[in-house]
């Protein structure tokens, strides 16, 4: 039996490494004309197959132009990074922010994972950047080097020019609609994929930096942590009854606030302000991962006890998340029986069943779906209906919903910036309609209008490899504005600058606060 096992590990491990050299390989293959054309085919007909609102913010003859003006293009044999660059921005034209082509880079085995790990923090991973007046900064200085000064300017990386490649890369996606906050939100923080998808990972970089009218360069080394430290931290002490009970705690708020262990810190929380209970600040960083109905129905039966009369929800960054916890959190916000959504577009039932059911999985789970499609399909007989429009529709919380018993009655503020998206987006559309809700901020990242998302499959193209990923479900708040292809705008629109963020301020906070102290 050992050497079964034994047998099917190293199957299994050279497999991989197989793979994996052939996906490097290919990535300096030169693509025949013949095969990108087709790649570029298969993209455009898996869109109109699969995508519900393709022709949202962009006519179909103009779609079609593009798809065509791409394909006159091509007239050599080109790597697949560089049919990445000529086809992402087609795609992106489409200006849905949940479908974009993903860029293909280098893989590595397990082995080589680990080894690199075992190696040390990275040279990117040591500093925390972000984009303000179109220039790159250093906000957070994690290196082993301190004398690099957060609020330091990246004019290069090893003599490549931050905002070249920003400006490169921000062609290659886009926002729901005509929203630029998005971008402006994600430019700094994503710089280091895109160098990394140039120029690969890197042990170490030259940085060029520059600080008040001081210009350096300086090297940051892949380096280790404090292997002494951690050797002091796994020293054994006596567990008491006390510690296991503490123990137990800190697992369920683990699980039910949403604990991400890389950024250390939790999905939900919910506090009050130190000296005056009767407001309760609610961050939100997205709606996925941790149980969530224990932690709203917790959290407003304390909002309850404690009589607080004014919530702030902050939803910056929310990039969004799972439909049924934003609606079980608005049963807790809205102020009556409510609708959360119109009918969701779909192209078909087919569309549903080969993108969100058959993509993705093991051959073996392929045959299992393949078994219990039949009752998929009977499901989706009495969900997707097709109306007079001609247009099918999946029906999805379209009911009206009752109002949670500790639904919150008092005043809310809202805090949003570019980087709320989808999810967040939508709550916010629905909130936007009560009187007795105030928005402080940016305009959303995502449109107010709704997104074409529910279930995204990622679907790879035959010949150049790169993969591609469309949403397949056009899911419309019930409240809607006439303004096409923008985001919820704030009723007090506040940005915050690098000296805020440098110095921990938090200015949109401090508006509110203020303004309830003057009320």
């Amino acid at each position: 039996m050992r050497k079964i096992i034994l047998y099917v590990f190293t199957l299994l491990f050279f497999s991989q490494c197989s793979s994996v050299k052939k996906h490097n390989r290919h990535l300096t293959e030169q693509i025949p004309i013949a095969q990108l054309k087709s790649d570029v085919d298969f993209t455009y007909k898996k869109l109109q197959k699969l995508h519900p609102n393709l022709y949202w913010y962009i006519s179909k003859p103009a779609l079609d132009s593009k798809f065509d003006s791409l394909k006159s293009t091509i007239t050599q044999p080109i790597t697949p990074l560089a049919f990445y660059k000529k086809l992402s921005p087609v795609v992106a034209a489409v200006r849905q922010g949940h479908t974009y082509l993903y860029p293909i880079s280098k893989e590595m085995t397990k082995k080589e994972t680990k080894a690199l790990i075992k190696k040390g923090i990275g040279p990117f991973s040591q500093f925390d950047f972000d984009y303000f007046y179109n220039k790159l900064y250093v906000v957070n200085n994690k290196s082993y080097n301190k004398s690099i000064k957060p609020g330091a300017e990246v004019i290069a990386v090893n003599d490549v020019k931050p905002m070249d490649l920003i400006r490169e890369y921000n062609n290659y996606y886009s926002s729901d609609g005509y929203n630029y906050t998005l971008k402006t939100n994600k430019s700094g923080k994503r710089f280091s994929s895109y160098f990394t998808v140039e120029n690969g990972i890197k042990d170490s970089l030259i940085y060029t930096l520059k600080y008040n009218d001081s210009i350096q360069q300086i090297t940051i080394r892949r380096y280790k942590e404090d292997s002494i430290k951690k050797k002091e931290q796994k020293t054994k002490k006596i567990v008491t009854a006390t510690d296991r009970v503490k123990s137990r705690e800190l697992r369920r708020k683990k699980r039910v606030n949403g604990y991400n262990a890389d950024s250390k810190n939790y999905n939900r929380n919910l506090h009050f302000l130190e000296k005056d209970s009767s407001v309760a600040i609610m961050k939100i960083r997205s709606f996925s991962k941790g149980n969530f109905r224990p932690f709203y129905k917790e959290s407003f039966r304390e909002i309850d006890n404690y009589k607080s009369n004014t919530l702030i929800l902050d939803l910056r960054d929310n990039g969004g998340g799972r439909l049924s916890e934003i609606v079980d959190l608005y049963s807790y916000l809205s102020d009556s029986t409510f609708v959360f959504l119109d009918k969701s577009e779909v192209v078909s039932k087919s569309s549903l069943i080969e993108g969100a059911y058959f993509n993705g999985g093991s051959f073996g789970l392929k045959i299992l779906k393949a078994i219990y499609a039949p009752i998929l399909y009977s499901y989706l007989l009495l969900t997707v209906h097709k109306e007079s429009d001609g247009k099918n529709y999946y029906a999805t919380h379209i009911k009206p919903h009752k109002v949670k018993e500790d639904a919150f009655k008092g005043k809310i503020y809202v805090l949003i910036n570019g980087g709320s998206f989808s999810a967040s987006s939508l709550i916010s559309a629905n909130l936007k309609s009560s009187k007795r809700v105030t928005f402080v901020g940016e305009e959303t990242g995502g449109a107010f209008n709704g997104t074409v998302a529910g279930f995204m499959p990622v679907l790879e193209l035959p010949h150049s490899e790169l993969k591609i990923r469309i949403g397949i479900m056009a899911m419309v708040p019930h409240h809607k504005t006439e303004i096409i292809g923008r985001g919820i705008f704030p009723d007090k629109e506040i940005t915050p600058t690098l000296e805020d963020k440098l110095k921990g301020n938090d200015p949109e906070l401090n508006w509110i606060l203020q303004d309830i102290m003057g009320k």
